[in-house]
């Protein structure tokens, strides 16, 4: 029921990557560019320094990892994408997380070098404010990813609110009735919106729930759970792969 909601998302943050893309290979925010003189603000005018490939082993590297664990995180969701995948066996199952993660992690790549290549070390939290106002390509992708916020986010919502259930002990039949259903949606809304009108720094928001809530359903929580089920006859191979990534997570996080 999610799908269209979705579609509109994903088309949009492809338009906007591709605007991205398009400046970049242009070169028109470059020295001498087409709308290099229209960014009014020195902090948005690209700067690159001499740190180069090396600036990957210092520890504010450690921070775009944490927020490429938010960028991931899709598991509290992947039992309803099972149930309601059409023909839902695990091979097809298995064949479309690959192909999604992979398109994803191939996207998010691209813009990411193209946002950094473009700016360099005045690349901003919100890549679009780097742009300079008058420009009619990123007004729309502002407009766009606008869009892919608003129609994607019932995705986001619905997790938190089932997650919410269960922590609660709520049962299928009681979260069928409507003063639970809509209080809790109303309730919780409120509560996030409230918090989002109060926290401006998306890099705190990316890396801070990428630290603590990413790297922990993605690289923690899923290994525990396996060392828990697993008997004697388990490959140790995989326990002890299962012990590097739960420790690989908790060093992200700390």
């Amino acid at each position: 029921s999610l799908a269209p909601f979705s579609l509109v998302g994903i088309l949009g943050m492809v338009y906007t990557g591709g605007v991205i893309g398009y400046r970049y290979f242009t070169g028109a925010y470059g020295a001498g560019g087409a709308l290099a003189a229209q960014l009014t603000s020195a902090a948005s005018r690209p700067s690159f320094g001499t740190v180069g490939a090396s600036g990957v082993w210092t520890p504010q590297s450690l921070i775009l990892i944490s927020m490429l664990s938010t960028a991931y995180i899709c598991h509290f969701n992947a039992p309803k994408f099972y149930r309601e995948l059409r023909n839902n066996t695990l091979p097809r199952f298995h064949t479309v997380v690959g192909s999604s993660f992979g398109i994803a992690i191939a996207f998010y790549s691209l813009v990411t070098s193209w946002s950094f290549l473009t700016f360099g070390a005045a690349t901003k939290p919100m890549i679009l404010s780097n742009y300079a106002t008058t420009d009619a390509l990123v007004s729309v992708a502002r407009f766009a990813v606008g869009l892919s916020l608003i129609f994607s986010y019932p995705l986001l919502f619905v997790g938190t609110r089932e997650g919410l259930y269960d922590l609660c002990q709520v049962s299928l039949a009681q979260r069928q009735q409507p003063w639970i259903h809509i209080g809790s949606t109303v309730g919780l809304l409120g509560l996030i919106t409230a918090m989002a009108v109060q926290v401006t720094d998306l890099t705190l928001v990316a890396s801070l729930s990428g630290a603590l809530l990413g790297t922990s359903l993605i690289f923690i929580f899923p290994t525990l759970m396996f060392r828990a089920v697993s008997t004697p006859s388990t490959n140790k191979w995989e326990r002890r792969l299962c012990s590097v990534i739960c420790g690989f997570g908790v060093a992200i996080a700390g």
